[in-house]
């Protein structure tokens, strides 16, 4: 269990940096930007990020990772731009919430159970799906602005030989 969380907490470090890195690529004005009006921009992925991680991980062993105060569906919403530093303050926030968590955890704490929406999981196995979850949208994050940054775009992984 001891090796599981340290690669655990490893990789969500990582996947939050990289989602970052791709963000520092774009511009202000890009961070709002959908490719169709059914789509997501990349401050609202950024925002349900931070949303569904301080749900999941506000009081991880003791309550329900659904929070009654949480609204998931406000996420996907953004009447008004909002400013990168605010969009940055609700990522950090979500990532402040689950890397202290995260960082608290115990091997002992892996066969806990912990409830989401009501059903039991497992530690290992809430995080797991918390980190899939994550990756997810941090593979939306880095497609967009790939796709905003164009030819200016900086490699985050092994670039491609010319």
């Amino acid at each position: 269990m001891t090796s599981y969380l340290t690669d655990i907490v490893r990789t969500f470090r990582r996947y939050k940096q990289l989602g970052e890195r791709a963000v520092a690529q774009v511009g202000d004005a890009d961070l709002h930007t959908r490719l169709d009006p059914d789509a997501n921009s990349i401050a609202i992925i950024m925002q349900h990020v931070g949303g569904n991680l301080r749900s999941r991980f506000t009081d991880f062993l003791t309550t329900d990772g659904e929070k009654p105060t949480r609204d998931r569906d406000r996420e996907f919403e953004m009447p008004e731009r909002a400013s990168r530093e605010q969009v940055l303050a609700a990522w950090n926030d979500g990532w402040a919430t689950a890397l202290a968590a995260l960082d608290a955890l115990t091997p002992a704490d892996g066969e806990r159970t912990v409830h989401i929406r009501g059903e039991a999981f497992q530690v290992t196995e809430a995080l797991t799906r918390s980190v899939t979850h994550t990756a997810y949208h941090v593979g939306q994050i880095v497609l967009l602005a790939k796709h905003f940054a164009g030819s200016g775009w900086t490699s985050l992984s092994i670039p491609k030989k010319n």
